[in-house]
């Protein structure tokens, strides 16, 4: 039950990391059409949140997408070979 609980909770905070990275790639796209239109303060304040926040959820997505991959594909290949 422990288990299921740690799961339901890592899950949760993956799936808000994702939301995050669609939120500010929307944010991002939106700095570049006020940049075009002469409005820089929101691509300054995209490139100042980029190091500090924006790269580490990157980072967390990558590796849990890749952590999941590599879990399933163990999974499957201990089924197989029972």
């Amino acid at each position: 039950m422990e288990n299921n609980k740690f799961k339901s909770f890592i899950d949760q905070v993956l799936l808000i990391n994702l939301f995050l990275v669609i939120i500010f790639a929307l944010f991002f796209i939106f700095s570049v059409i006020m940049e075009i239109n002469g409005f820089s303060i929101y691509l300054d304040l995209f490139r100042r949140i980029w190091n500090p926040l924006i790269i580490p959820l990157i980072t967390l997505l990558i590796l849990s997408s890749l952590w999941s991959g590599i879990n399933s594909w163990l999974k499957q290949r201990e089924h197989s070979e029972e």
